[in-house]
């Protein structure tokens, strides 16, 4: 977020980070290791629901795409299917991501308006009510919706790739599982990096600066600072999109087989 949101620098000025590294290092000796996880309480609060609800969506969009329970989905309802889980998970992100990112910059800005996300989240509805705490929402739509599709369906598709020829998918070893997981986190990123750009300027910006929302902050990045801005952070975001979406998948496949050894009828 620190990445997206930095300002332009001056002509003959350096920019404030160079790049991935330069700002892990600079947080890092500036604010210790506790500036690493600034806005960590928003979205560990809502990851929980976030993922269930995630997971209910994709689930729900294969059945209304099945005319029998056991009908095999082509890639495309797969991606379909993906899209819906994205449009669910959006009421329970916009806020978390919304509060997470001002927490993120307001160290590197030198200002210290909110102690936390539960102080951010009050201060924002002080200021401009619900409208202020789901400022974003639209752009959190436009990047989970279709990242949510690649998502699912490159997860589908790798475990199909991955699975031994008279295997069943749900044999799947956990070698195998973690890498289509990781894989699919990293195809599912490359999908969202330009929207969530937009997101995180638009979300940190002063309340008035983009009156027309999004085309605003795309016109002003494209114009002062080129289209490769677009996908600015995409360095920390591909470290953190294996291992992290490796663990997702693995931790609802072992999630899957407990619940259904422990209820195989619910």
């Amino acid at each position: 977020v620190r990445l997206q949101t930095q300002p332009k620098p001056q002509p003959g000025q350096t920019p404030l980070y160079s790049g991935t590294f330069d700002c892990f290092r600079k947080t890092l000796v500036g604010e210790g290791v506790r500036g690493l996880y600034r806005g960590m309480a928003a979205p560990i609060i809502g990851v929980t629901p976030m993922f269930a609800v995630c997971f209910f969506g994709f689930g729900l969009g294969k059945r209304l795409q099945q005319r029998k329970p056991d009908d095999v989905l082509t890639y495309p309802q797969l991606f379909a299917a993906g899209m819906l889980s994205g449009v669910f998970t959006t009421v329970i992100m916009a806020p978390g991501e919304r509060i997470k990112c001002l927490l993120q910059i307001q160290a590197a800005t030198g200002e210290t308006k909110y102690s936390g996300s539960l102080d951010c989240a009050k201060q924002l509805y002080r200021e401009a009510g619900i409208r202020g705490v789901y400022k974003g929402t639209v752009l959190t739509l436009m990047r989970d919706v279709p990242a949510s599709g690649m998502y699912f369906m490159t997860y589908e598709w790798l475990k199909n790739i991955l699975t031994p020829e008279g295997k069943s998918v749900s044999d799947l070893s956990v070698p195998r599982i973690l890498f289509a997981g990781g894989l699919a986190g990293i195809f599912n990123w490359a999908v969202a990096i330009p929207p969530d750009v937009l997101k995180s300027r638009f979300q940190t910006a002063p309340a008035g600066k983009y009156p027309n929302g999004f085309r605003d902050v795309l016109r002003e990045l494209i114009r002062e600072e080129g289209v490769a801005s677009l996908y600015k952070g995409f360095t920390a975001v591909m470290i953190r999109a294996f291992p992290a979406n490796a663990a997702c998948f693995l931790g609802f496949e072992v999630a899957m087989k407990f619940l259904n050894w422990v209820a195989p009828g619910l």
